[in-house]
């Protein structure tokens, strides 16, 4: 039996990038329990931890004694599993939960995931956090085959894989059809008996798995999603690990040939939120590690050290415990924003970044301010926080990157634009500076970036993370887009 109760309105995700457009957005966040009997409500609460990963929509499957009930909607987590009818209608012992941001796929209610269907074998569901880079050939060779598609989303192609593979066991039959994807994936599955998790071969993207009680196990994107339910965090997913959750324990296998392991640094710059631990790193202590490496590359005289909140107050923290520099907020932000009905003319579209950030008067006038931040994309956004500093007074506003100049795109899950909109793609640092109207500019180096995750320099060889969006170097190839692997760790 497969029930599936009625979707909410569709709306446009709150703040469009008309006043957003300076940042690498989220990916997406998955979350898996089995074995506990309030399953729905506490992935709605693991979800609602992964909320900065998705905002666009969320979704919920559970299994209740071979039935599968489902819901989804656009919007965010607490706007849509905010009551006790909705959580009723979710009855079971197991589920799994998706935060969604498009990386692929357009917006809208059918592609927010999981993705649930009764199959040869019995009810199916499953999500993904990722990007597959031969999803539009894989696609093509489906539906020349007859398959047909009710969304655009890459995790579909997943899904009919599985569901077309002759395998004998569903755990085989999943891994069947990751054998024929390429690209990160991060994934949580579901049918009538046991939870999936598995990590691409890379291990691009997160995946942890938790405990709260005997029997009773947790997956999810990040462990502050363990926290807020009091999980224990028990390890990493590895990569190329597959885990099978039933009422006989754990089940570990490794269907995939073995690669290094690519994690993805962008998690420690920016993606996961602070409290998290990932890939053996305590992500708060690495961003302000970073901030540190940068004090040592990159000192100037200043006043004061004041992040871009808030994604740039760790690494601020440690840039103004490296030089000794007062932090102080320079910037206030407003975490109040909603969606904006005000007619987006010229003048509203220049007043814009006010609606997050705003001059902290009193603290910055008359001072030379070093300003820090995760990184630059389209510079848009830093050009109007310079000019804000400087209409406030600050006599000078050096710009601090607590991340290498981001030159290419992200083919990995990861929401960024085209090349030749980024901002470093094009120009030289010195041409950026002048660009957006700082008074010195600098980004921290590669190396110093490695540093503060725990390794002594960049293995150029053999990288040891994913930085492609800093270095070109891609470890994966991108089938649909003709670029092949960069280093010697080429896809199968």
């Amino acid at each position: 039996m497969f029930t599936t109760h009625p979707f909410e309105s569709e709306f446009e995700s709150e703040f469009d990038s008309e006043f957003d457009d300076d940042k690498l957005h989220e990916e997406c966040g998955v979350f898996a329990v089995y074995g506990i009997k309030e399953a729905s409500a506490l992935t709605a609460l693991g979800l609602h931890s992964l909320q900065h990963r998705g905002t666009e929509g969320a979704g919920i499957v559970t299994n209740h004694l071979g039935s599968f009930n489902q819901h989804k909607a656009m919007g965010k987590v607490g706007d849509n599993f905010n009551s006790p009818e909705v959580i009723e209608k979710l009855p079971g012992l197991a589920a799994i939960g998706h935060n969604r941001y498009s990386t692929a796929g357009k917006k809208g209610v059918l592609n927010i995931q999981p993705f649930c269907a009764e199959l040869s074998f019995g009810n199916f569901a499953l999500a993904h956090n990722g990007n597959f880079t031969n999803a539009n050939t894989l696609r093509k060779q489906l539906v020349e085959r007859g398959c047909i598609f009710q969304s655009t989303m890459d995790t579909e192609i997943l899904f009919q894989l599985v569901a077309q593979s002759r395998a004998k066991t569903v755990a085989e039959k999943l891994a069947d059809a990751l054998k024929q994807v390429e690209g990160a994936s991060s994934i949580v599955a579901m049918d009538d008996k046991n939870i999936y998790g598995m990590r691409d071969p890379y291990g691009v993207r997160p995946l942890v798995l938790g405990k709260l009680g005997d029997g009773q196990y947790v997956l999810a994107s990040e462990t502050c999603a363990f926290d807020i339910i009091n999980a224990e965090f028990i390890r990493d997913i590895e990569a190329g690990e597959m885990v099978i959750i039933n009422d006989k324990g754990i089940e570990s296998t490794f269907p995939f040939a073995k690669q290094s392991q690519r994690f993805c640094i962008f998690e420690h710059v920016y993606f996961a939120r602070p409290d998290s631990v990932l890939d053996g790193r305590h992500v708060y202590d690495v961003r302000k590690k970073i901030g540190r490496e940068l004090a040592k590359e990159s000192p100037v005289d200043a006043d004061l050290v004041s992040p871009v909140p808030d994604s740039g107050v760790p690494a601020a923290i440690g840039y103004a415990a490296q030089t000794g520099l007062p932090f102080e907020f320079g910037i206030i932000r407003n975490h109040y924003i909603g969606r904006t009905f005000i007619e987006p003319t010229d003048q509203v579209r220049n007043l814009g970044v006010k609606l997050k950030h705003n001059a902290n008067t009193a603290t910055v006038k008359g001072k030379r301010v070093i300003l820090v931040d995760d990184s630059i994309v389209r510079g848009t956004t830093s050009k109007k926080i310079v000019q804000m500093m400087k209409d406030a007074g600050a006599t000078e506003v050096h710009m601090r990157i607590a991340s290498p100049p981001t030159t290419n795109s992200c083919f990995y899950g990861v929401d960024t634009p085209e090349q030749d909109k980024l901002m470093a793609y094009k120009n030289s640092i010195e041409e950026m500076r002048i660009m957006i109207g700082a008074d010195s500019l600098a980004f921290v180096s590669i190396d110093g970036l490695y540093r503060a995750a725990g390794e002594d320099s960049r293995n150029n060889t053999s990288p040891q993370f994913c930085d492609a969006c800093f270095t070109g170097e891609y470890p994966i190839r991108i089938l649909d887009s003709g670029i092949e692997a960069s280093t010697n760790d080429k896809a199968a």
